[in-house]
């Protein structure tokens, strides 16, 4: 089965169309763009996945991303043509994407739900230890076809350990951009393991951004998730998700908020499929915040100036934005949570998020250290190892419950999206006995 594949601008006003064989990641308005299939999908597809997990000895079946690659087949060969479709395909081995809910017993008495009700995702379990294998596979895809031999990327740790990962299996060269400032050494490890030539940039996250998207714009191949192909990986996800629950949409989504490329992601997986008529309802979402990274929490709640941020058919205010990070700078307020996954104090994707959010009837909601931290070993205790940002689910659910916000008979799946690469994080949970699932080693007394 072949696709036509195109980008289009995501403002509707715009709507400016490109061709899948650039390296652009923004439209000449300035605004991000997404990929484009023309036509729809049947359903009957759902049989083709199933019987997929059968691999025959095709990598690619094993896949989790590449199991589903009709619907993500910006390459445009035929998916049945493994011949073709093998030579562009970038896969570990079939490894990335193989993940899916899991009841967590644990987990679902301490947020207050029934354990068949609540169900998370841990998609630590990918290759380098986080959910970003999904996207650099489809990412790398892309600069494959275009015959690009070098990508780079900003990253607090997740998106360089995968990039490098992918890149070195690949061949190709993986420059990493990181700030100087709060980076889990687990995660920085992974890129000199697997040889990125990394460079450190004055300042935390947002700054060494800038540096990569300006390099974008000189023509570097940027994995960041501005890279809508990388998004297109992030989709399958959803696909799983929605695969284990027989295609019949949850109440609820719920996932942390880094650069927002998991919720523009899997807002347009949502949109496709509800428009292709693969399922009935859409899920809401749930955007967690970190209290001490939180600009998506505040704008969406009109916490600065009064007024909510929206989608708005695109007609998002784009003043207001500007006003706050204005006032940050000034006030020299910057990101700071131990989850730094999720410090980033400018969202680039903050548009497509809000797209996601209002088609879904989504919800922004933020969460504190410690309830992270709980939920770091309150998952731990069920045999599952997910970092702070992960945990940020497991606190989300858990206050939205006791509001009464989700229902105990909803259904809900959180992402779990990686790993904890901070081993001195659990140490010190653990150690201290104050802590609410501490674990402390018992002390032997030996007589000599």
């Amino acid at each position: 089965m072949k696709s036509e594949a195109y980008l289009q601008c995501i403002i509707p006003s715009c709507g400016k169309k490109y061709d899948v064989k650039t390296t652009r990641t923004f439209c000449e308005c300035g605004n991000l763009l997404d990929v484009r299939y023309k036509g729809s999908f049947r359903k009957e597809l759902t049989s083709i996945f199933h019987d997929r997990r059968n691999p025959k000895g095709n990598i690619f079946n094993e896949s989790g991303v590449w199991r589903f690659r009709e619907l993500i087949n910006f390459t445009n060969f035929d998916s049945e043509d493994y011949d073709n479709y093998s030579k562009v395909f970038v896969s570990f081995d079939g490894a990335e994407g193989r993940t899916r809910p899991y009841e967590m017993t644990k987990v679902a008495e301490y947020v207050g739900m029934p354990k068949e009700n609540v169900l998370f995702q841990p998609e630590g379990l990918n290759p380098s230890g986080s959910f970003k294998d999904n996207g650099i596979s489809t990412g790398l895809t892309h600069a494959k076809m275009l015959g690009i031999r070098e990508a780079i990327c900003a990253s607090t740790g997740n998106t360089s350990a995968s990039l490098a990962m992918y890149a070195a299996n690949e061949g190709v060269k993986a420059s990493i951009y990181i700030p100087k400032e709060d980076i889990a050494p687990g995660k920085l490890g992974q890129a000199f393991q697997f040889n990125a030539d990394i460079y450190q940039v004055e300042g935390n996250f947002d700054e060494a951004l800038k540096v990569v998207l300006e390099k974008g714009r000189e023509g570097a191949y940027v994995m960041n998730s501005v890279n809508p192909f990388r998004l297109e990986g992030q989709k399958t996800m959803i696909y799983r998700a929605l695969e284990h629950m027989d295609w019949e949409a949850p109440d609820w989504i719920v996932f942390p908020r880094g650069n927002m490329g998991n919720c523009s992601a899997f807002g347009k997986a949502i949109i496709e499929l509800y428009e292709y008529g693969w399922i009935k309802k859409k899920p809401r979402f749930v955007s967690v915040d970190a209290k001490g990274s939180n600009t998506f929490y505040t704008l969406y709640n009109g916490l600065f100036q009064g007024e909510k941020l929206r989608w708005n058919n695109g007609n998002v205010n784009d003043e207001l934005i500007l006003e706050y990070y204005s006032y940050l700078d000034k006030m020299d307020i910057k990101p700071k949570t131990g989850a730094t996954a999720i410090q980033i104090g400018r969202p680039v994707n903050i548009k497509k998020g809000l797209r996601s959010l209002e088609y879904t009837n989504g919800i922004s909601v933020q969460v504190d250290e410690k309830e992270m931290e709980d939920g770091v070993a309150i998952v731990g205790s069920n045999g599952f190892d997910c970092e702070q940002a992960s945990a940020t689910c497991v606190a989300a659910i858990r206050n939205l419950v006791k509001e009464e916000v989700i229902k105990k008979d909803d259904k809900v799946i959180g992402i779990l999206t990686g790993r904890l690469k901070d081993p001195q994080m659990i140490v010190k949970y653990h150690t201290d006995s104050s802590n609410r699932f501490a674990n402390p080693p018992k002390v032997l007394y030996h007589r000599s």
